[in-house]
């Protein structure tokens, strides 16, 4: 037995038993799985993101590099002009006059809009007979095009034809036609009233939106307080509606800051640059002016103020929430 053990041992017929298959690791497929799952969210949020670069981000950097490029009046770029676009701005004679009138339109209309769209809500928010039929009428100068509602104002307010002046003459408070948008004082009032009618029911919608989250015990508990009408809308009802304010506020300041087919349609911001706004002062440097540069200069600037308006706002918000 020792000899066939030895003779087995020699020839190498003997073999070593098969090692066992190692086990994959678990540790880094978790990791990867991990890995995989926490780039699921890009999926979701990869179109909107692209879609902000596209039509956010890219047009941003553009009017930035057009605001420091030379143009032609034909269009072609001639290489960089520094800042001398802005310096072209800002020794405009009319730029100082245009960015008060846009401060004046921009806080006006916002206001008057907030306010008017506070009452407004207040009572569609009220059960009364025809109450569906108001807030379907509500829609209309909404859903209109802005331009269009515009063209029939300025029809309205023609000198010649325009029924503003017929009625008015009809009723004894005029004598004679007034030429409203050819008065700078008049026109500017006139194209404020049309910026309003267009921005009241999408802001009294958002403000009926939030009247109607309120809960009715917190009027309830109100009442046995002893409140009355005025100290619980003031204590109450709006301290409840700041989101809903919030909201309306800050895209009614972009949407008004940026209105431009009121102003061009109604009067093109004459006469001269009168009732020139920011937006119209950009297209005249382009197209009357034919300064490419300094209008994307412009556009800068405007764009930064709707930013400086919208902080400021949402700063003032902030501290009187501090404050209370």
């Amino acid at each position: 037995m020792a000899v066939h053990d030895i003779s087995v041992r020699a020839s190498g017929d003997r073999r070593e038993p098969a090692p066992e298959a190692a086990a994959p690791p678990v540790a880094p497929v978790r990791k990867q799985r991990r890995g995989l799952r926490a780039l699921e969210p890009l999926l979701w949020l990869g179109p909107a993101v692209v879609l902000i670069l596209a039509m956010v981000i890219w047009p941003v950097v553009e009017m930035v590099r057009t605001s420091l490029t030379r143009i032609s009046s034909t269009g072609l770029s001639l290489g960089s002009a520094g800042l001398d676009n802005y310096t072209d701005l800002f020794a405009e004679e009319d730029l100082p006059g245009v960015l008060l009138r846009t401060l004046i339109w921009v806080v006006g209309v916002v206001a008057v809009t907030l306010l008017l769209s506070l009452g407004l809500a207040q009572l569609l928010n009220t059960r009364f007979p025809g109450q569906r039929v108001v807030r379907w009428a509500l829609i209309v100068p909404w859903a209109a095009s802005v331009l269009m509602t515009a063209l029939i104002w300025r029809w309205m307010l023609n000198n010649f034809y325009g029924v503003v002046n017929r009625l008015l003459m009809d009723v004894g408070l005029l004598d004679k036609p007034v030429n409203w948008l050819a008065d700078p004082v008049l026109g500017f009032a006139a194209m404020m009233a049309v910026a309003v009618f267009v921005s009241l029911p999408f802001t009294a919608f958002v403000i009926l939106s939030g009247l109607q989250t309120i809960p009715a015990d917190v009027y309830e508990a109100a009442r046995m307080d002893g409140a009355g009408t005025l100290r619980t809308y003031l204590s109450v009802t709006l301290p409840l509606l700041r989101p809903s304010l919030l909201v309306a506020a800050i895209i009614n300041i972009i949407n008004v800051f940026n209105s431009f087919p009121i102003i061009w349609s109604m009067t093109r911001g004459g006469p001269g640059f009168a009732t020139d706004t920011t937006t119209t002062f950009m297209y005249k440097l382009a197209f009357d002016n034919q300064a490419v540069g300094e209008s994307a200069a412009m556009a800068v600037v405007n764009f930064a103020l709707i930013l400086v308006v919208v902080l400021a706002y949402l700063r003032v918000v902030r501290w009187r929430e501090e404050i209370r």
